[in-house]
């Protein structure tokens, strides 16, 4: 049966670090015993052992005296590993991934969830209680361009998108129908007329809950979740500078625009 071939080869190849060290190198590019020996700093005879058995179950092929890693093993490597980092990621930020509500993720988020690997953690500490807010407060003031999910109106929103659009810098916001009206009104008329009219301000109505923060601020992002009993977690968020999480956090924002009734 197809599938229990599958995990079988999974098996095989994840229960040893050896091998997983061996098919990373040879993920690479090919090369002999002695090569992998200096690259893996593993013994002779066990990467000559673990080499013997991945060519006796075709996971490689040797080729004019070179090792190579086969197609299929290619794909089977490639998933153990985004697994193995996708836990390994989640372990590191424990407090924030666990028992908090992820339904609003897209599955290509999820599925690229260790495209956040450059992140740092920013949690508020008893001398500290606004750390949290007073770091994505900052990355908006030193932004041109903000776009964000606003799951709730803190008091200072208004002015720092009015801040943003005094510096002819533009605004793209997603927040719920509950706040929509209340946010608009609060950031000055002169200024949001100008906005709308130049297309510097864009803000989108959402009809269901949004359990999910975001920010996207010029080249950084910060991520804050939900608990599972429905509050908003304070406590914790997520920031980044780093390209692949900026990308993640666009698709992400993209995502949830989609959903927006025109």
């Amino acid at each position: 049966d197809t599938s229990n071939n599958i995990d079988n080869d999974i098996k095989f190849l994840a229960k040893s670090e050896i091998r997983l060290k061996i098919l990373s190198e040879l993920d690479k590019h090919p090369d002999n015993v002695r090569g992998l020996v200096k690259k893996t700093s593993i013994a002779y005879s066990s990467v000559s052992s673990n080499i013997g058995k991945l060519e006796n179950h075709n996971y490689i092929t040797k080729i004019e005296n070179k090792y190579h890693i086969n197609p299929m093993t290619q794909v089977y490597f490639k998933t153990l590993m985004d697994f193995k980092n996708s836990v390994e990621l989640v372990n590191t930020y424990d407090a924030f991934w666990n028992k908090h509500n992820l339904n609003q993720l897209s599955i290509t988020s999820v599925k690229r969830i260790t495209d956040l690997k450059n992140s740092e953690l920013i949690e508020t500490t008893p001398i500290d209680i606004y750390k949290t807010h007073n770091t994505i407060k900052n990355q908006i003031m030193d932004s041109k361009n903000v776009r964000a999910i606003f799951p709730y109106l803190h008091p200072e929103y208004p002015n720092l998108i009015e801040g943003v659009l005094k510096n002819d810098g533009s605004v793209e916001l997603i927040v719920p129908k509950s706040i929509f009206k209340e946010l608009l009104f609060r950031v000055n008329n002169e200024v949001r007329r100008k906005a709308i009219r130049d297309k510097k301000l864009r803000v989108y109505s959402f009809e269901k809950d949004l359990n999910l923060y975001l920010t996207i601020c010029d080249e950084n992002m910060s991520l804050g979740l939900f608990k599972n009993d429905g509050s908003f977690d304070q406590n914790r968020v997520l920031v980044s500078n780093d390209k692949q999480s900026y990308n993640w956090a666009e698709e992400l924002f993209n995502h949830v625009k989609k959903q927006v009734k025109k």
